[in-house]
């Protein structure tokens, strides 16, 4: 499987930034600074001098830092989770997995690290443990898009089409522009890149799915993509219910009934 990385939260760095107001402070025991005078930066809590560790995609650097506070809070399901993710970013897949089995026993109800244990069985090519992580990961927060899409990857990866189906759908309705995003907010995502064998099919199922959802724009991308991977059986959509509604757009009748090699433009 190619290696991917794991997606930092997005709102990292202005997190960081914005927990620092010290930052821009005197420090309430010592007298103001004299005019012209610099004063010393205040130094950078552990955990947001992780965190930009984590921005700069130096993972050797914030897993020290992360190892050194849950040593000191040994149970804070936060820092296991993420000197998880400083360890699945170093391709340390037993060791991450382990880290977000703590942290999912200390809190129960913490989505993210389901959901990071989920994609930690899907790097080890363990679909069905995959899955059932990422089952408990939308269980506890049913309304994350990237959830869904990372239970429609194991599926399809265990050639569940159906149900692959069936997330990605659901994926699509809570966001259209999950699929094109190489990050999740929340924790790791499972890319499009990551896919083994029938490129084709993979597309052909998003297709369908944004088919089904409404979304002509997205549908159109995808079928075009299986176009391009050769993907054998993309005619079906001229007989499947789920393309109905689309079938009779221009863009879809370009992919689906191309003009024959010879043919001449209409004078």
């Amino acid at each position: 499987m190619t290696r991917h990385l794991l997606a930092i939260p997005s709102l990292a760095l202005l997190f960081c930034l914005h927990l620092s107001p010290a930052l821009a402070q005197t420090p309430p025991d010592t007298s103001p600074p004299s005019p012209g005078a610099s004063a010393a930066p205040a130094p950078i809590a552990p955990e947001e001098l992780a965190r930009l560790y984590l921005v700069r995609k130096d993972y050797a650097a914030a897993e020290a830092v992360f190892r050194k506070l849950v040593q000191q809070q040994p149970k804070n399901a936060f820092y296991w989770n993420e000197l998880g993710i400083t360890l699945h970013n170093q391709m340390e897949m037993d060791a991450a997995r382990k880290c977000y089995e703590k942290s999912a026993k200390l809190d129960s109800h913490y989505a993210d690290a389901a959901n990071n244990i989920g994609t930690a069985w899907y790097d080890l090519h363990r679909y069905s443990k995959a899955i059932r992580a990422y089952k408990r990961a939308i269980s506890l927060k049913d309304d994350n898009a990237s959830f869904h899409m990372s239970l429609g990857y194991a599926y399809f990866a265990d050639k569940k089409y159906e149900e692959a189906i069936a997330s990605f759908h659901r994926a699509a309705e809570l966001d259209p522009h999950v699929f094109d995003r190489s990050t999740s907010r929340a924790g790791t995502a499972v890319l499009d890149r990551t896919i083994e064998g029938d490129r084709g099919r993979f597309y052909f199922l998003l297709a369908k799915s944004f088919a089904q959802a409404g979304n002509l724009e997205r549908c159109v991308i995808y079928l075009r993509k299986a176009r391009d991977e050769g993907y054998k059986d993309i005619d079906s959509a001229k007989t499947d219910p789920a393309f109905a509604a689309v079938l009779k757009d221009p863009a879809i009748q370009e992919i689906l009934f191309p003009p024959p090699p010879n043919a001449q433009p209409n004078e």
